[in-house]
């Protein structure tokens, strides 16, 4: 067998930590992968991976080697690329993970023109709105919506996403409007919460540049966008979205827009991806495009992070 492909093998094993799963995600026979690195082992004189019933895990030598294999394979990733033609079409399989919101709304309805450009590529598209691994789970990247955390992956900004306050016709009907902050203490607010924390309902807004936020009664908290939306669309309190999100709710009125003058600041997009030399071909062009969709304005998301 090709020692690079050995030496893509092993790496796959490695960060999996598993040999069906890395047989999986590079569609090849188990009995193949183990193959692999056991030649890749003979070869090198020295044990990698030591195998249990549960878990695949590295040696001393296999860390070291791990490294500088990632090296090499990074090297040999950007040689590759030297070679190819700026317009040659994208081939083989590319696996993003992205907030539901966005994938609704901004990515699929304008993938049709993507991938007709790119017919030999295959898209594998994740919308959930918890975090996944990227390692762990094999993506070449995920797209983040929020302020980031400490992080060892490398983050390309996408753009930003202007957010705003909306209610629906049923809540002002029960509630009344809003019209100044001093009201929030009598309204309800749409708590959003990945984990569904305890955390209390706080309302966010800019003070010119400063950050504010106002602690708001709140009868419901969601952990996903599709439910976030229909909280409010239900008359169960404010929320604070993306704009463009709320713009199909604004003009057929079932969203309506309060406290104008004090939106939550706008939230940055990111694409995230492990190794910035690692980064393919693929990876590349399907970023670029995402930055361009936001650049002309078109993002139409949910509240996701």
């Amino acid at each position: 067998m090709d020692r690079i492909l050995q030496m893509q093998i092993f790496v796959r094993v490695a960060e999996l930590g598993s040999f069906s799963r890395a047989a999986e995600q590079l569609g090849l026979p188990k009995t193949s992968v183990s193959e692999a690195v056991q030649q890749l082992e003979h070869r090198l004189g020295s044990r990698l991976l030591h195998r249990t019933t549960r878990r695949v895990e590295l040696s001393s030598d296999g860390q070291q080697f791990l490294r500088r294999c990632s090296e090499l394979l990074r090297e040999f990733d950007e040689l590759q690329q030297l070679f190819k033609p700026g317009d040659q079409q994208l081939s083989g399989v590319l696996r993003i993970d992205m907030p539901t919101g966005l994938a609704k709304n901004l990515v699929l309805p304008r993938l049709p023109d993507f991938l007709q450009q790119h017919p030999q590529l295959h898209l594998q598209l994740s919308s959930t709105d918890r975090r996944v691994d990227l390692i762990a789970e094999g993506f070449d990247a995920i797209v983040r919506v929020g302020e980031l955390k400490d992080s060892s992956l490398i983050a390309r900004p996408l753009g930003q996403m202007k957010q705003i306050n909306c209610v629906s016709p049923a809540y002002i009907q029960r509630f009344g409007t809003p019209t100044r902050l001093e009201d929030l203490a009598r309204h309800q607010l749409v708590n959003y919460s990945q984990q569904l924390t305890t955390q209390k309902a706080e309302f966010e807004y800019l003070d010119g540049a400063v950050l504010q936020r106002i602690r708001m009664p709140s009868q419901i908290t969601v952990n996903n966008a599709e439910a976030y939306s229909a909280a409010c669309l239900a008359g169960l309190g404010l929320i604070q979205l993306p704009e463009s999100g709320a713009r199909p709710y604004l003009h057929s009125g079932q969203m309506i827009q309060v406290l104008a003058d004090f939106n939550a600041p706008a939230m940055p997009v990111n694409l995230l991806y492990a190794h910035r030399k690692l980064m393919s071909r693929n990876l590349r062009v399907f970023s670029g495009w995402l930055g361009q969709l936001f650049q002309a304005g078109s993002v139409a998301a949910g509240r996701s992070t």
